[in-house]
């Protein structure tokens, strides 16, 4: 198994953790750290991660054709720099709250049985392996589509933790890394790599924001 599938699968123990706390259900109808996000909302938009690996774990059925890299993935995606009312950005919202309709022990237990079922299936998928993304209509190698899923999972189990007023999961190394590879990229893209340097480097030179997304 690569190291990235190992790193998903961290990441993912540690969301549906953070899922089952009671913190979340009784904040589940307030407002989240996320704009126009509720807590249930956001918690749906966070176990809908696994739900997306999940959907995409079948046999292959030759629908993949030649993978985006990364870079083209993120730049080709309308929601990365659209508002908050773009209708991709209103999309998320929705199916966040879709998916936690159930309420939180539902969803907290469906991440769970997710879980479970990647642990046998993640690991078995061949290593080149190539999936077809439907609701973009282009392809990624499963490695980086696993990327671009620990990203998300590592940025909203914070955004999830600030919003129901308990600590950060503490994730190690090996699965924080890749994830501030991934942005630092997507910042130098965004901003160019003076922005970025100058952020990391010069508070007296700092751009207001080098954000990835």
């Amino acid at each position: 198994m690569t190291d990235i599938r190992q790193s998903y699968l961290t990441a993912a123990e540690s969301a549906v953790v953070l899922l089952h706390d009671p913190a979340v259900a009784a904040a589940w109808g307030k407002p989240s750290a996320l704009t126009e996000f509720s807590v249930g909302g956001l918690a749906g938009h966070l176990a809908h991660q696994l739900v997306r690996v999940s959907g995409l774990l079948e046999p292959a059925d030759g629908a993949a054709g030649e993978p985006a890299t990364l870079l083209e993935h993120y730049t080709r995606s309308p929601w990365v720099q659209a508002g908050l009312d773009h209708e991709s950005n209103v999309s998320v919202r929705r199916g966040g709250e879709q998916v936690a309709a159930d309420g939180p022990a539902a969803l907290a237990a469906r991440a769970a049985e997710l879980l479970e079922d990647q642990r046998r299936a993640v690991p078995a998928q061949p290593a080149d392996r190539v999936v077809a993304l439907p609701w973009t209509g282009w392809s990624l190698t499963l490695d980086d589509f696993l990327l671009t899923r620990l990203m998300e999972l590592v940025v909203h189990s914070d955004d999830l933790a600030a919003s129901v007023g308990v600590e950060t999961p503490e994730l190690p190394t090996e699965v924080i890394d890749p994830v501030v590879d991934l942005l630092a990229r997507l910042a130098v893209h965004r901003h160019g790599a003076t922005a970025v340097i100058r952020a990391l480097s010069r508070t007296e030179r700092a751009p207001a924001t080098i954000s990835a997304l």
